[in-house]
């Protein structure tokens, strides 16, 4: 159980990052801290399976932009600190 607490708190602050970061992101574009909203695109689009009975797509984008990146570091700092005895 102590296990399952730690790696629950971790995936809740890891979300919280990057939820936190998209937020910040999206209330920087057109202001002065516009570069807080630049990013890059990764991934698939569009891969089509078509096995004549059964037929697929998947895609898998990734945006990452630049407050996700100093979010994401800060909320699992702050997991370091808050969860020690989990």
């Amino acid at each position: 159980m102590k296990g399952l607490k730690s790696t629950l708190a971790f995936i809740f602050f890891f979300a919280a990052g990057i939820v936190l970061g998209a937020f910040i992101s999206y209330l920087a574009q057109g202001s002065v801290l516009d570069w807080l909203a630049w990013g890059k695109e990764l991934g698939v689009e569009n891969i089509h399976v078509n096995l004549y009975i059964i037929r697929f797509n998947f895609g898998l984008m990734l945006n990452c932009t630049v407050a996700q990146l100093i979010t994401i570091p800060i909320m699992l700092i702050v997991y370091a600190k808050t969860c020690k005895n989990l």
